[in-house]
């Protein structure tokens, strides 16, 4: 990495904020490059229909946040 740590945090919160914005852009050019296979898909689809057949047996994302955590 030819960009040292301490060069970035000179930079303003403004500018700090705009280089991580670039960032996050480049990664998800790059990521929209993956395909998801057959397989994957089949999962999802699968889970949606028992998610759309049983939502209440679903955790929202606070439960699982908080039994992750509750892990720890």
């Amino acid at each position: 990495m030819t960009t040292q740590l301490s060069e970035i945090l000179r930079l303003s919160i403004a500018d700090r904020i705009l280089l991580v914005e670039a960032i996050w852009d480049s990664i998800a050019a790059e990521n929209s490059q993956y395909k998801i296979s057959d397989q994957e898909l089949s999962m999802l689809q699968e889970r949606y229909e028992e998610y759309k057949a049983n939502p209440s047996h679903s955790l929202s994302w606070d439960e699982v946040k908080k039994n992750i955590l509750g892990k720890l």
